[in-house]
C-alpha cells in the first residue's frame, strides 16, 4: 500500500512537452507510473512517449479521468498550474520548481487546505513508492537506493535523500512511500500532516524523517507523536549540524529564526518525545534495527 499514489494512480504531467517534462516522464512510466495524459497549452493532438497532450487539464481529465498531477512548470506559473488542476477536481499534486515566490506558496497552501487537498513540494524531488509509481525526479540509478520495503521516508533536502536512504537499504530495509515536501521557506504541506496517513498505512512498519535547521516541522513531529498521532518506531537525521550559530545557511527553509529551529532544539524534542537521531546518515540503519527490537519486547 502507498499512502499517496500506487500503480493504480492515474496521473496528469503539466509541462510534459518540455525537456525536463519529458525526460522525467519517461522515468516515471519506466518506475510502473500510470501516466493518462500531459498537459501544454498549444500542443493538443501531440503524443510524449505514446502519452496523449492536451490543452488543459480539464480537456485532459475529461478524456483520461486522473487522481494526482506532477508539475514540470517554472516556479512563476506554479500557482496557476495547481489551481488548474485543484480546478478539475484533483487532490493530489506534486510541484518540483524551485523558486516559487513566497506569496504564491502561502496562496497555494491556504486553496489546498480548504479544498481539502494535499499539494507537495516545492523545491523537491517528489514522491515515489519504489516498484509502483513516481510522480518526480527521482535518478536512473534509483534501483540501487529504492528498493519496496517497509520504511516510510519524509524529507526536507534533496543532496542528502539519496545518502540517507541508501543506509535504509544498506541495514536490509526498503521503502513503503518517500515524500520530499520540500526546502522552500512554506512547503505546501508539512511532515506531521503525513504522520497520521503512515500510521495507518498496514504496510509502513516505521519512519525515517530527513531534516534540517530552520523551520518548526521537526518539532511539530515530535508533538504529534507525544499526542498519540504516530505511535509507530521513528527515526530521524537532523542535517546542519555543523553549521556556525547565527549564520544563515542554505536555502530559504533552513533558516533559524526567533531563537527557534536550530539542530539542537529539533533533536532535543524528537528525542523528549521518543523517537532516535542518528548523529550521521550511517547510523540510520542502526537506529532502524534497534527501534524494531526495543518494540518486538514491548
Amino acid at each position: 500500500m502507498s499512502i499517496f499514489a500506487n500503480q493504480e494512480t492515474r496521473i496528469v504531467v503539466q509541462g510534459m512537452t518540455g525537456k525536463e517534462g519529458g525526460f522525467w516522464t519517461r522515468h516515471m512510466l519506466d518506475m510502473g507510473a500510470r501516466v493518462v495524459a500531459g498537459v501544454t497549452p498549444g500542443k493538443e493532438g501531440q503524443t510524449v512517449h505514446d502519452v496523449p497532450i492536451f490543452h488543459s487539464v480539464r480537456r485532459a481529465t475529461a478524456a483520461h479521468p486522473a487522481d494526482a498531477a506532477v508539475l514540470f512548470v517554472p516556479p512563476r506559473f506554479t500557482r496557476d498550474a495547481v489551481y488548474e488542476a485543484l480546478d478539475a477536481g484533483i487532490r493530489k499534486i506534486v510541484t518540483l520548481a524551485d523558486g516559487i515566490p513566497l506569496q504564491d506558496q502561502v496562496q497555494i497552501r491556504r486553496t489546498a487546505l480548504e479544498m481539502q487537498a494535499r499539494v507537495v513540494g516545492g523545491n523537491t524531488s517528489g514522491v515515489i513508492s519504489p516498484g509502483k509509481s513516481m510522480l518526480g525526479m527521482f535518478p536512473y540509478w534509483i534501483e540501487r537506493v529504492y528498493k519496496p520495503g517497509s520504511i516510510g521516508v519524509m524529507t526536507r533536502s534533496g543532496s542528502l535523500t539519496n545518502e540517507v536512504t541508501s543506509m535504509v537499504v544498506r541495514a536490509g530495509y526498503g521503502v513503503s512511500t518517500l515524500i520530499g515536501v520540500g526546502g522552500d521557506q512554506v512547503p505546501l504541506s508539512r511532515f506531521a500532516e503525513f504522520l497520521p496517513e503512515y500510521q495507518n498505512d498496514p504496510h509502513t512498519e516505521a519512519v525515517l524523517i530527513i531534516g534540517e535547521l530552520g523551520g518548526t516541522m521537526e518539532e511539530e513531529v515530535a508533538a504529534a507523536i507525544r499526542d498519540g498521532l504516530f505511535r509507530k518506531p521513528l527515526v530521524a537525521f537532523i542535517g546542519g549540524r555543523t553549521a556556525p550559530a547565527g549564520t544563515r545557511m542554505g536555502h530559504a527553509g533552513a533558516i533559524v529564526t526567533g531563537g527557534t529551529g536550530s539542530v539542537r532544539d529539533k533533536v532535543d524534542a524528537l528525542e523528549a518525545a521518543g523517537a532516535r537521531v542518528a548523529d550521521r546518515p550511517s547510523a540510520v540503519g542502526t537506529l532502524l534495527q534497534r527501534a524494531f527490537q526495543e518494540a518486538e519486547t514491548q
